[in-house]
């Protein structure tokens, strides 16, 4: 008979953008699993870990069992991976990062699962509704400023409705209101003077690529915007599938749009990038939904809506978008490991 026993000490190392709900999504299914946890936060958002730890003590967690380390992942992030008695490691964040968090944890032989960057399609057939279609991609890549893996941030749109739909779209992202959160806007800032400065250069080096801004691509200039670190929502267009400002990922409100011609020429275009986390589908033909889905490299695909996914099914992606899955009865599985029991029974 086999069992599935708990492997010990699991590492977590979370980011920033979603610093309770990314990092629970690891950290619950190995302590239901019978793990001991550590969780390293991002320097950026440490004191949510922190406040994590104080609900769990309140909740009757044992002390030691859920444990929170601060500090730089150069530091605290390096320790917590090469330590010898770490036995397994979840890792979210980017793709380079993710790559060191690999290299370090093979000298140890311990298994990871890595849910890194994406640079995701948000695909329009002709035959879509329309006006969902629209609603659906500016939530798609407008969400937390686009600060989010899984960003819908590579519009595919049938040839035959891209002027009206984007004109329509350009129309809709205008009336995106941005400000501080305490405003209550469609969009708040990025996370960091950093961060917004990457998102700009990213703007600047689709122009030079040879597209166009359609509307946003600067800073905002209204007075609730002078404090923070905001970008408007932009759009890009008359942008190749292969430029840069199309294959990299850029955590920030950026759209690029990109037309194509029947079926097969949207799966390629869509398929056409290092990483596979998530892809939407518009198209008011479920055949045609699930072929194209079974055809497109993508951990999850999301037909005629976008972040529709059911909490309890599994997350992860394709290529170099990570491996592993959290969420669902896969996420337990990455936290246990199988012990088989063979018995000799007498005669």
């Amino acid at each position: 008979y086999t069992v599935r026993e708990p492997i010990g000490v699991t590492a977590h190392i979370a980011p920033w953008n979603y610093p309770l709900r990314l990092a629970m999504r690891s950290v619950a299914p190995a302590l239901a699993a019978g793990n001991t946890v550590v969780l390293k936060p991002a320097s950026e958002t440490p004191i949510t870990a922190l406040f994590m730890g104080e609900v769990m003590a309140e909740a009757g967690i044992p002390p030691g069992v859920f444990n929170v380390v601060a500090g730089r992942g150069s530091e605290a992030g390096q320790a917590l991976v090469t330590h010898p008695d770490v036995n397994q490691i979840a890792f979210t964040g980017s793709l380079e990062v993710g790559i060191e968090v690999m290299k370090q944890a093979a000298n140890n032989v311990v298994p990871v699962t890595l849910e890194l960057g994406g640079k995701s399609p948000n695909i329009v057939f002709a035959d879509a509704d329309l006006d969902a279609a629209i609603e659906g991609t500016i939530k798609a890549i407008f969400v937390n400023a686009g600060q989010i893996c899984c960003a819908g941030t590579r519009l595919l749109l049938d040839s035959s409705i891209y002027d009206r739909f984007v004109e329509r779209l350009v129309e809709r992202t205008r009336r995106v209101t941005v400000g501080p959160g305490i405003t209550d806007p469609d969009m708040g800032p990025l996370v960091s003077q950093k961060q917004q400065q990457v998102v700009l250069d990213y703007i600047d080096l689709g122009l030079r690529e040879g597209g166009e801004v359609l509307t946003g691509g600067r800073k905002p200039d209204q007075p609730a915007c002078r404090r923070g670190w905001f970008v408007e929502p932009t759009l890009l267009h008359k942008v190749a599938n292969t430029a840069r400002v199309a294959q990299e990922e850029i955590f920030g409100p950026v759209l690029t749009i990109i037309p194509f011609r029947g079926d097969d020429e949207a799966v390629r275009i869509a398929n056409e990038s290092q990483y596979g986390l998530v892809a939407g589908v518009w198209t008011s033909n479920l055949d045609r939904a699930h072929r194209t889905a079974a055809r497109l490299q993508a951990g999850q695909v999301y037909v005629n809506d976008f972040f529709n996914t059911p909490v309890a099914s599994p997350f992860g992606g394709y290529k170099r978008s990570g491996f592993g899955r959290e969420r669902g009865l896969e996420a337990l599985y990455h936290y246990t490991q199988t012990k088989c029991v063979c018995v000799k029974l007498k005669e």
